[in-house]
C-alpha cells in the first residue's frame, strides 16, 4: 500500500481502477518489474466490467430459476440443495482457500524476487500445495454424494420433497472438486496480480447454470438447475486454467524446468500451513453456517419461506459484492506489503479498503431499501412468480440489507487478519459469536415475524462479529486506527438514512396501476445516487468528490447552442484533506 495519507484527495478516488493501479505499482517486487499504473487500471477496469457481468448473469439465473419453477416447494428443495455450492463457493473461491493461499504465493514471490531461494519457489508450492488439496477436494465431494440424504434431512427436516432435494444435492456436489480447483487458480493468479480471468469466472459459471436450465428444464424439472451447478463449476476452472498455465511456465531454470530444491522441500514454514488452512477454513464455514441457521428456520414455515429469502439475499447482497471487490483486488497487495515488512502500507490500504467499501455499500443499502418492490417486479414477477411473492420478497430484502454494511466490513477486515500467512484463532471466535447471536435471535423471531425475523437474525449477528473484528484489529492483524476507521464507517449513514427516505418516496410517485417498475425504479434510484452524493459532500464521505470531480473531467466541456448564442459552462472542483468540496466556480 501507499504511504501517502489516508485522505490524501488525489487518491480517495470511487473507482477502483484509479486506486488499485499505483498501489500495486508499488507494491510489485522490483526483480519482477514495476507495471505502469495505466496498465494496472485497465487491469482493474476490466475486472469491475468482469465481476458486474458476472453478477448481472447470477440475476438471469434466478430469474429463469423463478420463471421456469417459481417459489414453490420444487425449488425449495432445490435451494436446500444450493446450500453445497453456496459453502464451496465461500470456503474454496471467495473467502476461505483465499485467504491463505494469496499470502503464501506472495511470500513465494517475494523470495522469488529477493533471489534468496534456489530453484523457483512459486512452482515448489504449486508442487507442494496442490496435489495434496486435489485429493482432499475429491474427497469431500464423493463424501457430500454419499451423505445427501442425511445432509438434506439436517439442513431442512420439514422440507416436503425430501427425494428431490436429495438427487438435487448429489448433482451440486460435484462442484466442490471444481470450485476447489477454481479457487486455487484465481488464488495463484491474484498473487501474480493477474485479475482478469479470476474476475470472469462467474460469467462462465452462470453461463454454463443458465443454458442448463432452458436446454434441459422441460424433460429434466428443477434437476437441470443442479446439473447446471456441475457444468459451471468444469468451465470456472477452463476459464483460469491457460493464464496459470501461462504464469508457472514464466519462470524456468537454464534448462527450461522449475526445479524443487531440498531446501524448499524443507521449508520451516511449511508446517504452519495446516493451522492457517484450519482457520481460514474453519471461520469461512462458521460465517457460510448462517445460511444453514436460516433454512433451517424456514424449513418449518409455509411453502416458498425459503425461496423468498433467497432471492431476497442474492438481490440484496449485489452492493456489497460490488463493494468488497476492490478489497478482493488488493488483498494480493495488502499480502505483499506484509510479507515485505511495511505495515505502513498495509494499514494505510485497508483503511482506505474499508472508507470506501462501507461508502458504496451504504449507497448500495440505500437504493435496496428504496427501492426493493420496485426491483423484485422487474426482475422476478413472471411466469410462476407472483405478485404476492414479490411482496414477500421485497419485504425480507429490506430486513436483510440492514445487515449490509456488517456484512462489507467482516469481509474487509477478515483479509487483514489471514494476510501475513499465518494462523489466527480471534476471527473464528468473532464469526462463532455473530453465529450464535444470529442462531438465538432466529429461532425467538421466526415464530411471530417469519422470515422477516429470520433476516433480521442475519443482520444482527453479522453486526456483531463486525464489532468485534474491529475492536479485535491490532497485534493479530494489520495494526488500523479504529477510531478513524469507525469514522470512516458512520459519515455515510446520515447520507443513506437520507437517500433512502427521498428514493422510497419519489419510486412510490411512480408507482401504481399500469405503471412501470423500470421507470419507477430509474427514479428511485436516481433520487437516492442524487441525494447520497450531495449529503455525502457535505459530511465529507471519503470518495463522494472525487467521484465527482471524475464525472466533471468525463463531461467536460459541456457546450450548449442556445437560441441566443453558444454558452460553454465548467465547474471546477478543489479538495482539501478530508475530500470536501472547497470551491465550485461557473465562469460566464
Amino acid at each position: 500500500m501507499k504511504t501517502p495519507a489516508v485522505h490524501a484527495p488525489d487518491e480517495a478516488a470511487v473507482p477502483a481502477a484509479r486506486t488499485v493501479g499505483t498501489q500495486e505499482t508499488e507494491a510489485a517486487a522490483p526483480a519482477e518489474g514495476r507495471p505502469s499504473s495505466g496498465l494496472l487500471a485497465r487491469a482493474a477496469l476490466l475486472t469491475a466490467v468482469l465481476s458486474v457481468a458476472g453478477s448481472v448473469l447470477g440475476l438471469v439465473r434466478d430469474q429463469a430459476l423463478a420463471r421456469l419453477f417459481g417459489a414453490g416447494r420444487e425449488t425449495d428443495a432445490f435451494l436446500v440443495a444450493w446450500t453445497v455450492p453456496e459453502f464451496a463457493a465461500t470456503l474454496l473461491i471467495e473467502d476461505g482457500l483465499a485467504f491463505a493461499l494469496v499470502p503464501m504465493f506472495s511470500l513465494a514471490l517475494a523470495r522469488r524476487a529477493q533471489g534468496t531461494v534456489p530453484g523457483d519457489p512459486v512452482r515448489a508450492l504449486v508442487a507442494a500445495t496442490l496435489p495434496r488439496l486435489a485429493l482432499a477436494f475429491a474427497a469431500a465431494g464423493t463424501l457430500a454424494v454419499v451423505a445427501a440424504p442425511v445432509l438434506v434431512r439436517a439442513l431442512a427436516p420439514g422440507l416436503p420433497d425430501h427425494a428431490l432435494a436429495v438427487d438435487c444435492t448429489r448433482l451440486t456436489a460435484t462442484c466442490v472438486v471444481s470450485f476447489g480447483l477454481a479457487g486455487y487458480c484465481s488464488a495463484a493468479l491474484r498473487a501474480h496480480r493477474r485479475f482478469l480471468a479470476p474476475a470472469a469466472i462467474y460469467v462462465a459459471y452462470n453461463t454454463g447454470l443458465i443454458t442448463a436450465m432452458f436446454v434441459l428444464g422441460g424433460r429434466w424439472g428443477v434437476r437441470s438447475a443442479a446439473v447446471g451447478v456441475a457444468v459451471g463449476g468444469v468451465l470456472m476452472v477452463a476459464a483460469q486454467l491457460p493464464s496459470l498455465l501461462g504464469q508457472l511456465r514464466h519462470r524456468k531454470d537454464g534448462d527450461g524446468t522449475a526445479r524443487t530444491t531440498s531446501t524448499e522441500r524443507d521449508d520451516p514454514a511449511r508446517p504452519l500451513a495446516l493451522a492457517l488452512f484450519g482457520t481460514v477454513l474453519l471461520f469461512a464455514l462458521c460465517r457460510q453456517s448462517q445460511v444453514v441457521i436460516e433454512r433451517f428456520l424456514a424449513s418449518g414455515l409455509p411453502s416458498g419461506a425459503i425461496s423468498h429469502l433467497n432471492y431476497a439475499q442474492k438481490v440484496a447482497q449485489i452492493p456489497m459484492t460490488l463493494s468488497l471487490m476492490l478489497c478482493t483486488v488488493t488483498f494480493p497487495v495488502v499480502a505483499r506489503a506484509v510479507a515485505d515488512g511495511d505495515t505502513e502500507r498495509a494499514r494505510d490500504r485497508v483503511e482506505r479498503d474499508v472508507a470506501l467499501a462501507a461508502g458504496l455499500v451504504l449507497l448500495g443499502t440505500a437504493m435496496v431499501v428504496a427501492c426493493a418492490p420496485q426491483m423484485i417486479q422487474l426482475l422476478f414477477q413472471r411466469g410462476a412468480f407472483t405478485a404476492a411473492d414479490t411482496a414477500a420478497t421485497a419485504g425480507v430484502m429490506r430486513v436483510y440489507a440492514v445487515g449490509l454494511l456488517g456484512q462489507t466490513v467482516v469481509g474487509a477486515l477478515a483479509r487483514s487478519y489471514f494476510s501475513a500467512g499465518r494462523a489466527s484463532w480471534y476471527p473464528l471466535g468473532a464469526m462463532a459469536t455473530g453465529i450464535a447471536a444470529t442462531a438465538g435471535i432466529g429461532a425467538f423471531a421466526v415464530g411471530p415475524w417469519g422470515v422477516a425475523g429470520i433476516a433480521a437474525a442475519n443482520a444482527a449477528g453479522i453486526t456483531v462479529t463486525a464489532a468485534l473484528l474491529l475492536a479485535g484489529m491490532g497485534p493479530r492483524s494489520v495494526p488500523v486506527r479504529v477510531p478513524r476507521v469507525l469514522g470512516d464507517l458512520g459519515r455515510p449513514v446520515p447520507a443513506a438514512v437520507g437517500a433512502t427516505v427521498v428514493g422510497a418516496l419519489v419510486a412510490d410517485r411512480f408507482t401504481g396501476p399500469g405503471g412501470s417498475p423500470a421507470v419507477a425504479l430509474a427514479a428511485g434510484a436516481a433520487a437516492v445516487v442524487g441525494v447520497f452524493a450531495v449529503l455525502g459532500l457535505a459530511l465529507g464521505v471519503q470518495g463522494v468528490a472525487p467521484a465527482l470531480e471524475s464525472v466533471h473531467r468525463s463531461l467536460r466541456p459541456v457546450t450548449r447552442r442556445l437560441p441566443h448564442g453558444r454558452i460553454s459552462i465548467s465547474f471546477r472542483f478543489r479538495l482539501r484533506p478530508g475530500s470536501r468540496l472547497r470551491r465550485l466556480r461557473r465562469p460566464g
